[in-house]
C-alpha cells in the first residue's frame, strides 16, 4: 500500500463513483468534521469578503456554495449552486443568473471556475449582473512550480496548462481543469482583456502554498493536530515572498469598470 492509499480517507474511493449530489453531501459532512479544513474555509471566507465593496450592505452573490459554510460566518450572502442542496438560498446556473442587469455588488467563489463548461458565458453574464464596481473575487488553484508539481502527480482532477478555455464532459463537479484560471488571467489575459473590456483585472494573488496539503482537503486524512492551523499559517505568512513559487491557490479580483 502506497503512502496515498494508506492517507486516503475510508469513503474516498466510493465517492467518486456517486452522483455529483452525493459527492457534494460527502463533502460537507467531511467539512463539518475535519477542524483544519474548515479554519481555511474560514480564512478563504474572509480573505474574499476583505476584496468586495459594501460587504455589510451590498447584494453579495456566491456561486458553487456546495458543501461550504459561508452563511454561518455572513448571513446575508446569497449562497447558490447548480445542484439542489440542503440549505442553499437557490439553484442557479451561472451562464444564465436570474438577476436583474447591474443588481449585484459582488460574487464569490471558491474552486468554481475549473468546472464552469461555458466560462465565457459566465463573464458575460456577470458584466450584466454587477453594478458599476461591483466586483467577482474568487479563489482557484495556482500554477506554480510546487502546484503544477502536486495537482499534475497527486491530485484527482485534471490540470491542463496547455488546454483551452473549454472544459468537457456533462459532470459540474467530475469535469474539471485546474489550471483554467490561470489561463485565462495569466496565459490569455490579453485575449479577456479584450473579449471582456469591462470587467478589469485588480489583483492576482497567491498563497496557500502547505496549508490545504496538511488539512488533507477532501479526500485525504489530516496530517497534523487543528491547533496547528494557527503557527502554520503565521509560517506561511513569513514566507510569502516565495509564494510566486511555492503557493497552491491564487485570489483573483475583477471589477467591472463605469463605463
Amino acid at each position: 500500500m502506497g503512502l496515498l492509499e494508506a492517507l486516503r480517507l475510508p469513503h474516498a474511493k466510493q465517492a467518486s463513483a456517486h452522483d455529483d449530489r452525493q459527492l457534494t453531501l460527502l463533502h460537507k459532512e467531511i467539512l463539518s468534521r475535519k477542524g483544519f479544513l474548515r479554519k481555511i474555509y474560514a480564512g478563504w471566507y474572509r480573505d474574499l469578503m476583505s476584496r468586495v465593496p459594501d460587504p455589510q450592505t451590498g447584494t453579495i452573490v456566491e456561486l458553487g456554495s456546495g458543501p461550504g459554510f459561508i452563511k454561518e460566518m455572513y448571513p446575508r450572502v446569497q449562497t447558490s449552486d447548480v445542484l439542489e442542496l440542503p440549505g442553499l438560498d437557490r439553484v442557479i446556473d451561472a451562464a444564465g443568473m436570474p438577476f436583474a442587469n447591474q443588481s449585484i455588488d459582488a460574487i464569490l467563489m471558491i474552486d468554481v471556475l475549473h468546472h464552469m463548461k461555458n466560462v465565457e458565458q459566465f463573464f458575460t453574464e456577470a458584466g450584466r449582473v454587477l453594478k458599476p464596481g461591483g466586483r467577482i473575487a474568487m479563489i482557484e488553484p495556482a500554477n506554480t512550480p510546487w502546484a503544477r508539481f502536486v495537482y499534475s502527480r497527486f491530485h484527482h482532477e485534471p490540470f491542463e496548462p496547455a488546454a483551452g478555455w473549454q472544459i468537457k464532459g456533462d459532470r459540474p463537479l467530475s469535469d474539471a481543469n485546474d489550471a483554467l484560471a490561470w489561463i485565462i488571467f495569466t496565459r490569455d489575459r490579453k485575449t479577456f482583456e479584450n473579449k471582456f473590456p469591462r470587467l478589469r483585472i485588480v489583483s492576482i494573488s497567491h498563497h496557500t502554498p502547505i496549508a490545504y496539503l496538511l488539512s488533507g482537503g477532501f479526500t485525504l486524512k489530516q496530517l497534523v493536530p487543528t491547533w496547528m492551523y494557527v503557527p502554520v499559517r503565521g509560517l506561511e505568512r513569513c514566507f510569502g515572498f516565495c509564494n510566486g513559487l511555492s503557493a497552491m491557490f491564487q485570489t483573483t479580483v475583477l471589477e467591472k469598470r463605469a463605463c
